[in-house]
Parts: structure tokens; C-alpha cells; sequence
């Protein structure tokens, strides 16, 4: 009887292939600091492939030729943002092999590690293996690390717009990973004040500056902002400029009397207010070298510039300012104190045609009823404190051809039109104009008088001509 033998067929399936790795993305993140101060970026050793298995160069046929490591742009020759037009030139990154698997790879008889290059749409060799296979040198496992590097003047010459600006890589040993990857530059949003005028001093001190018919123009500091995204410049003030005289009395005047505006056309001109307002003409757009330059004045007009800041003291408000992103996520506070002084002027003028006052005697009325003139405007006077006006003269007697005769100043009387009464001239100053407030330009009329007394002492005075001088001063209360 012959046994059976049974025999159990089954097919045994092995599924064999390749560990897939995910592309592992190379990020950069470029601090603003270094944006903004233009300072060179250099980063921290980054792991840009891995090597699990290979500790040797390939070499071609027979050994006659290295293959050398490359890096070749497959997306063109710029960085690009997926979500603008905004390209960086592959010059603004540099690179350079720091080490493979924690140590710089040997150089063996000819090799040598490139200096800091850039990608390019052709390959780039990141490494030179030595010309001969018997003296090549070799490597460690592990990762494959680069030192990446922006130089200043890249910062300068390029818009470093937020947001990340990639470029597609590939590299031509199968045994580093990944083969293919993406070096990303992240851009943070920012937005920086670069100058830092927080206060602002304007003296005047002169007269003429309340003479312009025009708009007086206050120019403030010029403005640096640095930034990486579009923004505008947004603007209020308190709603009263505070006011301190030079005697110390306080005061207020309105803002909307100031309007804000620029020299050229980075601004709109609008009165300033408490509330917050858009003075951009259009947006300040990320430039070359990631800063706008702008140079904000302030207008009054001459009419307002007269009448309420002419008084001598401090004007003084606070500007502030905020630049804000377009899409209003992110925004710099920037406050400037302004501080407008007025110094104390004053000013006496007499037109050439009063500077003379005749008194002629020719009559036995005029020696016996006196004399009286009234000279129109003689004296325009500008003074921008309270004041009081005197009179003098420089001796106390008038004179013939210079010299000193008996007939004594005191017989001419010198008034204001409107103003109190005359007084009799002398060397000691009298005063003929009280509490005056501030005024500009403002025309007096003088009146001149030798009452009767006084014209009958020159009654038997030689038949000549007597003069004095006469001085006109101010005294600010």
C-alpha cells in the first residue's frame, strides 16, 4: 500500500520597495532687525539633506572624474511669493557647506569647500572631490548642514516684502535627501519707526515772521518708517495747544487752526483733530531698502498765525502718529511734542516823513495862545507782550547849533491821540501809553503841544531855530 503524500501549494507575496521621505522644506526666517538696520544675516548651521548611507564621492567611469554635489534653481533664477509679484534675485542668499554628519567632509588630495555662492538655474557645485579617486577623501553619515548668509548690501539694494519667498532646488545624489526641495525666505510683517523725534523746537524771533502774507509753513523733523508691508500714516493731536505767555499767565488755542501736510506729495494737507486721520495721499508702499523717507510740516494761516500765535510764550501739543498696515493688522505709535516759542519782540519805527516836527513862531497869537500838532501814524509800534510806551528826550533844554541854551524841554507836551494826557518832555522817561496788549504794526498818532506858558517864555528869544531829540521806548507789564 503506497502512502499519499499531500503537498500544500501556496504563493507567498512579498511587497519590497523604497522608504518614501517627504521633501523637508528649508526655512529662513530673516529677523527685521537685520531688514531694517541693513545688517548681514547669517544663519545658524541648517540641515538642509541627510545622508544614511554614503561615505564617498561617486566617481565616473574607471575613476577618471569626481561627480561633484550640485544645487541647480528648477523654478528660475528669482525667489518668488506665491501670493504677489514679488521676486527676491537669487544673489540675496548666500550659502556655503558648513559640515556632513557633524564634521567637514575630507578634501583629500585636490578637493576643496566652495566659498559662500548662490543658486542658479545652471548647477552649482557645493563641494570640489578631489581629482583622484585613490586620494579622495570622504565624509561621515548624517546631516549635511549649511551656513546661509544675506549680505547688508543686498538689504539696500532689494524689497523685503512680508511673506515667504520660495525657490525650487534640486540636487544630484540619490543617497542625500531629499532630492528636491524648497528654500523659503520668511519675511516678518513689520513696521518700524526709524527716527525717533520726540520733540520738536521752532523759535521765532522775528517780527517779520507775522508779516507773511502767505501760509506760515512749520517744518518738523523728516520721517524715516521702515517696513515690510504697505501702510499709511495716521494722525491726531489733543484738542487744544497749550499756551504759557512770558509771564507765565496759561492759555489755550484750538488745534484745527494747524493743519498737518508735507513738502512734496507723500501727504494729504488737513486740519489736525482728535481723532485719528488717514494724511497718506497713497499707500507707502514697500520700497528698495524697505524704508520711506516723508517731511510732515504744520501750516497756519497768516491771518491765524497773527492773531493767535503772535503773543510771546510757549505753544505747545502733542503730536500723534501711527503707522498703519493697509490692512490695519499691524500699526507703530510715534509722538512728537511740539514746541513753538515765541521770544519777546518789539519794534518802534517812524517813517522818514515825521521824523521832524516844526513849531514856527511868527505870530503874537502863537506866543500867546501856544501851539498844537497832531503828526498821523508817526509811530508804527510792534509788540507782542503788554506794554507800556514812554517818551524822553536826551536833555532837558534845547539846543542852538549844538549848544546848550536856558530854554528848558519841558515847554513841549507829548501825547497819544486817545491816550491820556500830554505830558511835558524831560531826560526821565514818562509814560504816554498804558497797559498796551500785544499788537502788530499798529500806527499811532502823536500829538505835540507848547501850551501858552511855555510859548510865552521865548518871547524875546534871539529869532533862530532850537531843537531836541526826542526818544520813544518800550516797558513790558
Amino acid at each position: 500500500m503506497k502512502k499519499r503524500r499531500a503537498f500544500l501549494t501556496g504563493i507567498f507575496t512579498v511587497f519590497c520597495g523604497a522608504a518614501v521621505m517627504k521633501a523637508q522644506d528649508v526655512y529662513l526666517s530673516v529677523p527685521e532687525n537685520n531688514i531694517f538696520n541693513r545688517i548681514e544675516f547669517t544663519s545658524v548651521p541648517t540641515r538642509v539633506m541627510t545622508n544614511a548611507n554614503r561615505t564617498n564621492w561617486d566617481y565616473t567611469f574607471f575613476g577618471l572624474a569626481p561627480v561633484a554635489p550640485t544645487f541647480t534653481s528648477v523654478s528660475g533664477p528669482n525667489f518668488t511669493q506665491p501670493s504677489s509679484s514679488s521676486t527676491l534675485p537669487s544673489s540675496t542668499l548666500l550659502w556655503q557647506l558648513e559640515s556632513m554628519g557633524g564634521q567637514p567632509p575630507a578634501t583629500g588630495y585636490s578637493g576643496s569647500i566652495p566659498g559662500f555662492q548662490s543658486f542658479n538655474t545652471s548647477a552649482v557645485r557645493w563641494f570640489e572631490p578631489s581629482g583622484s579617486i585613490f586620494f579622495a577623501g570622504g565624509f561621515n553619515r548624517g546631516n549635511i548642514n549649511f551656513i546661509f548668509k544675506i549680505p547688508a548690501a543686498q538689504f539696500t539694494a532689494n524689497a523685503y516684502r512680508a511673506g515667504n519667498y520660495s525657490m525650487d532646488i534640486t540636487q544630484n545624489y540619490n543617497d542625500f535627501v531629499p532630492r528636491n526641495f524648497k528654500t523659503i525666505l520668511v519675511i516678518p510683517s513689520s513696521i518700524r519707526w526709524i527716527t525717533t523725534s520726540l520733540t520738536k523746537y521752532i523759535e521765532i524771533s522775528s517780527l517779520n515772521d507775522y508779516r507773511i502774507t502767505g501760509t506760515r509753513v512749520l517744518s518738523l523733523d523728516n520721517a524715516e518708517i521702515a517696513n515690510t508691508v504697505d501702510f499709511n500714516l495716521w494722525a491726531k493731536a489733543a484738542a487744544n495747544i497749550q499756551f504759557t505767555s512770558s509771564k507765565g499767565v496759561p492759555g489755550t488755542r484750538n488745534i484745527t487752526t494747524v493743519k498737518l501736510g508735507s513738502n512734496g506729495s507723500a501727504l494729504t494737507t488737513k486740519a489736525l483733530s482728535v481723532d485719528f486721520q488717514n494724511f497718506s495721499a497713497a499707500n507707502f508702499s514697500v520700497a528698495a531698502g524697505n524704508r520711506n523717507n516723508f517731511s510732515p510740516e504744520l501750516y497756519v494761516s497768516a491771518e491765524d498765525f497773527k492773531n493767535l500765535f503772535f503773543e510771546a510764550g510757549t505753544y505747545t501739543f502733542e503730536l500723534n502718529f501711527n503707522a498703519r498696515s493697509t490692512d490695519n493688522s499691524i500699526n507703530n505709535l510715534q509722538n512728537t511734542a511740539v514746541q513753538l516759542k515765541v521770544l519777546p519782540l518789539s519794534e518802534i519805527t517812524i517813517p522818514s516823513s515825521g521824523r521832524n516836527v516844526n513849531f514856527n513862531f511868527n505870530t503874537a497869537s502863537q506866543y500867546n495862545e501856544g501851539q498844537s500838532q497832531m503828526i498821523p501814524n508817526q509811530i508804527v509800534l510792534s509788540n507782542n507782550e503788554s506794554f507800556e510806551l514812554y517818551v524822553k528826550s536826551d536833555e532837558n533844554y534845547f539846543k542852538k547849533g549844538g549848544l546848550q541854551t536856558d530854554i528848558n524841554s519841558n515847554i513841549l507836551q507829548i501825547g497819544v491821540d486817545g491816550g491820556s494826557a500830554n505830558v511835558p518832555l524831560s531826560k526821565t522817561p514818562q509814560k504816554i501809553l498804558f497797559n498796551g496788549t500785544p499788537v502788530l504794526d499798529r500806527g499811532l498818532n502823536i500829538r505835540y503841544t507848547i501850551p501858552p506858558a511855555g510859548a510865552q517864555s521865548l518871547v524875546g528869544k534871539e529869532n533862530t531855530t532850537y531843537s531836541v531829540n526826542v526818544y520813544y521806548s518800550f516797558t513790558a507789564i
